[in-house]
């Protein structure tokens, strides 16, 4: 037997095989160590020492950072071992609130299941936790620090696959906390809701906002005529939370479930997902032909979207005007089918199950409502719809499956495969294809988009011109190719971004699947879904053609522009916080503001400031001026961006600067 290749694990030689950790090898082993803060796709951190083994001539190692080498012996459940694990879970119970049953993380809850696991009776240590207030002022994710327990998962998942950084670690010590810059709440910072923190929590510290008991009130108004849509990913996760396997399709026993509950109609999202590639890809063949901003970007995504107009705002021109699907069906579901129905706009309530957090923050967005009236009403996550199954009493896995209502239930392939990623860019080809060459495209796949690398490139060749295409998920790697857009080192035509890593299906709504192979079993579930359709390209379906031909007119025309497109504007970062620079003693006093937000700062506000406060001193003016840093005066595309008394001065530079405030003060001491 070759040494070289193989560790000793319990006493059984185990081959090294690519493993970046003796955690892996372990595991592949058929031995389950326990972990918090180790989760394969971010950084090895190390710190909650749940996966500590015992190696000869080493002791006690935590496996997550330890490196496979030939020739380790391992122990992986000696008395040390296990007594380890047991003082490292009391104390993290020591200071975590222990409201398990009332806990919407009580079923996947990693801290409980450790604790049964291992043994864990009760606590011997004392609590020092200071009750902290829960932060819930946001519209996707609550955030309860009294349940974290400080594995740092949330933090290298929003910093490192995320590239956005809105939660982090503060203070030393037993005050350490996770929290916003500032001690701010999620609304009030950089966050895009994506809520990819909640999904790799191991405890109830960040979850998704529920909205149920508002679709419950709906529900049991006789005045209020309440429909559903069905997002493409929830039908391949939902049947995780009873029993089914990932990717299975319970299409048929959802619509059930809803029907029982007392929705009135139950549609299907990939409807709308149809009608938003008829509008973006003709969009997209307007921009390849009228001079528009190219490369024209995907704008299905509500986190991706706003990071857009957060982090690079002077972007927003190549952004799709399209709505969602998820808001083009509340559009045209209170816009025409309400009326078709009898139905008030302010009568119909529109519910959306969806896989997404950053959902429920684009249903409030105020361009998604008229006159007060929201497109959306409610938003639910996949998760929240199986609690409400199980509330309700309904035996899912004994229902019998029940069609979707028409025409909003009726989808093509093209619609479904929205989940995946690369599905939005291969739908949208589907149709562009048959457009430009105007002949039929025989073979709807393309292949070249499919994938699970974070950034892939494709060329697709039209009419005799060449294309180029880009696939991205995850904002970390949305900002990298941002970056080379810019510089002039990448150049494409049409990109498709999706902030969570493989789309959809794995957004925070879904159900907590520990199972590695999950991310790939939903996807080949919705590939699959569309393999089974009769209809495989948006610009098929019938009841599109229909909806065109009685309500909206031509594709991209005036009245679909009206009721399917918006816009979309600069946004700022930081809520409500300014640094004071230089202060001065009197009461009236001449108040300076740079912005310092990222725009303003990559254009050079940074050595404004510093030249205004150094101004400021030089004339002897500290008594008199109060200089601040501030966050935003949201003119990104306008920055760098100052305000001296009530006048706001873009594209500001030392000598304007300088001159205005000299300006200033003279009339202000004139005044005097």
């Amino acid at each position: 037997m070759d040494q070289i290749k193989y560790v000793n694990i319990d006493g059984r030689d185990v081959p090294i095989e690519g493993e970046k950790n003796l955690l892996a090898v372990i595991r592949k082993a058929g031995i389950d160590i326990p972990t918090f803060c180790y989760v394969s796709e971010l950084s090895v951190y190390g710190a909650c020492r749940m996966c500590m083994v015992e190696i000869e001539g080493r002791g006690l190692q935590t496996s997550c950072s330890t490196p496979p080498e030939p020739g380790l012996k391992v122990k992986t459940n000696t008395e040390a071992v296990r007594q380890t694990r047991r003082v490292a879970l009391e104390l993290i119970l020591a200071n975590h609130e222990r409201e398990c049953t009332t806990c919407v993380k009580s079923m996947s809850c990693k801290l409980q299941d450790l604790s049964r696991k291992l043994g864990v009776e009760k606590v011997r240590f004392r609590s020092i936790q200071k009750p902290m207030p829960v932060d819930e002022g946001n519209p996707s994710i609550v955030r309860n620090p009294n349940k974290c327990i400080l594995c740092g998962d949330c933090v290298r998942m929003c910093e490192e696959v995320q590239g956005i950084g809105a939660i982090d670690f503060a203070y030393r010590g037993h005050d350490v906390v996770v929290q916003p810059a500032f001690g701010k709440g999620l609304e009030d910072v950089e966050c895009v809701y994506c809520g990819q923190c909640t999904r790799v929590c191991p405890t109830g510290a960040l979850t998704p906002k529920s909205e149920t008991e508002e679709v419950w009130r709906a529900l049991q108004d006789p005045k209020k005529t309440v429909v559903v849509q069905i997002a493409p990913a929830v039908r391949v996760a939902l049947g995780e939370s009873f029993g089914y396997q990932a990717g299975e399709l319970t299409t048929g026993q959802i619509v059930a479930a809803l029907k029982m509950m007392g929705f009135r109609k139950v549609f299907d999202t990939c409807f709308s997902a149809d009608l938003t590639i008829l509008e973006e890809g003709n969009e997209f063949i307007q921009r390849l032909t009228s001079g528009l901003p190219l490369p024209m970007f995907t704008s299905c995504c509500p986190a991706w979207v706003k990071y857009i107009e957060q982090h690079h705002p002077d972007m927003i021109p190549n952004l799709s005007t399209c709505k969602s699907p998820q808001q083009m069906f509340g559009a045209v579901a209170k816009g025409v089918f309400a009326p078709e129905l009898g139905v008030k706009k302010e009568d119909m309530v529109v519910v959306s199950i969806m896989p997404c957090t950053a959902k429920k923050f684009e249903a409030k967005r105020p361009e998604f409502s008229e006159g007060g009236i929201a497109e959306v009403d409610h938003v639910i996550t996949t998760q929240e719809l199986a609690r409400m199954i199980n509330e309700y009493g309904i035996q899912f896995r004994t229902l019998k499956p029940e069609s979707l209502d028409m025409p909003m239930g009726f989808k093509t392939g093209a619609g479904v495969i929205f989940g995946n990623t690369g599905g939005v860019m291969e739908a949208a080809l589907r149709y562009v294809y048959e457009k430009v060459e105007g002949k039929t495209l025989e073979n709807p796949d393309f292949h070249e988009v499919r994938g699970e690398a974070g950034i892939r490139e494709a060329e697709v060749t039209l009419a005799g011109k060449t294309y180029k295409l880009a696939v991205i998920h995850s904002l970390a790697n949305a900002r990298d190719i941002i970056a080379k857009i810019k510089s002039g080192e990448k150049k494409y035509h049409f990109i498709e971004f999706m902030s969570c890593p493989a789309g959809c299906i794995n957004g925070a709504g879904q159900p907590v699947n520990f199972d590695p192979d999950y991310r790939r079993n939903r996807t080949r579930g919705l590939y699959e879904a569309d393999k089974m359709l009769q209809l495989h390209k948006s610009q098929d379906n019938p009841y599109l053609k229909e909806l065109y031909g009685t309500k909206l007119g031509e594709v991209g025309g005036d009245k679909a522009h009206h009721l399917l497109h918006t816009h979309y504007n600069a946004r700022r970062r930081m809520k409500g916080r300014s640094m004071v620079i230089v202060d001065g003693k009197t009461t009236d006093k001449l108040e300076i503001r740079v912005c310092v937000g990222t725009s303003c700062y990559l254009k050079g506000s940074q050595d404004l400031l510093h030249h205004l406060a150094k101004h400021v001193a030089d004339q002897g003016l500290q008594d008199q001026v109060q200089v601040k840093a501030t966050f935003c005066f949201e003119k990104c595309d306008k920055g760098p961006t100052i305000k001296i008394g009530d006048k706001v001065i873009d594209h500001c530079d030392v000598a304007k600067a300088t001159a205005a405030v000299d300006k200033a003060i003279a009339a202000k001491l004139k005044m005097a």
